[in-house]
């Protein structure tokens, strides 16, 4: 295998991870689409229009500028070309979150908005990084080098961590484990979405170890550090693990 992976158009091509990329935003907001379909929603359509968009506002400024962050030793080079050619999915998913509690909070939604959003993202963000493994270099996404069995050389003749399989595989495990536990217990309003934040906040802290990131002296990288201040916030899910799920009130919808 050749990366990165193209579809060649006559003189031109489109990228493999331009179409994942397109997929994962339609597949998983199709999913969404159908869950509320058959789910009853106690928020209401206009508050969930305004929910996305908080949610969107809040990715896109955190994704962008965790993005830059993420080597301070470039910051030097910042201007709108960079900002917007750098962004990370841990921004993304923590700055959607503040942006989400914030609007919740401006039109007075006390009840969980993202549990519905689980599955779907799940989906999602499948389907993203089969493309940015698709994209090889270029996506900027690759481990460090590594002589294990599956390393992959992905153009530089350098074989390295697929550290975008394993994220890939990290969801399909997460997807697995909350069904099971969903076939035999109902998780209360708002934790099937805390068990989703912190289980990928631990799986990135750990991933980022094997990625070819700038790491401060104490050994630590900024997406590790935002990952922290993430699991922070979601303490009360390792003190209170007991009150995520209860018996089965109600048969599940959310399966595929």
């Amino acid at each position: 295998m050749h990366f990165p992976i193209n579809i060649p158009i006559g003189k031109s091509h489109i990228p493999v991870h331009f179409i994942c990329e397109t997929l994962a935003y339609f597949l998983g907001y199709r999913y969404y689409a159908w869950l509320r379909k058959h789910h009853t929603d106690s928020i209401s359509e206009h508050n969930r229009l305004i929910i996305f968009i908080g949610a969107a506002f809040g990715a896109f400024v955190g994704s962008h500028v965790v993005g830059v962050l993420e080597n301070p030793t470039l910051l030097s080079q910042f201007n709108i070309m960079y900002f917007m050619g750098n962004k990370t999915i841990v921004g993304g998913m923590l700055g959607g979150l503040i942006g989400v509690e914030l609007t919740k909070k401006q039109i007075g939604v006390t009840v969980s908005s993202g549990d519905m959003m689980v599955y779907p993202l799940v989906v999602a963000m499948v389907i993203g990084r089969t493309g940015c493994f698709l994209a090889g270099l270029e996506d900027g996404t690759y481990g460090i080098a590594s002589n294990l069995p599956w390393a992959i050389d992905f153009g530089d003749g350098i074989r390295r961590h697929p550290t975008n399989l394993y994220e890939i595989l990290f969801w399909l495990i997460l997807w697995m484990v909350l069904q099971l536990v969903e076939k035999r217990y109902e998780f209360t309003n708002g934790s099937r979405f805390k068990v989703f934040m912190v289980s990928y906040l631990l799986f990135r802290f750990l991933d980022e170890f094997i990625k070819p990131d700038y790491f401060f002296s104490f050994g630590l990288s900024v997406i590790q550090l935002v990952c922290i201040a993430g699991i922070l916030y979601y303490y009360k899910v390792f003190l209170y693990p007991q009150k995520l799920i209860k018996p089965h009130a109600r048969t599940p919808v959310y399966l595929l």
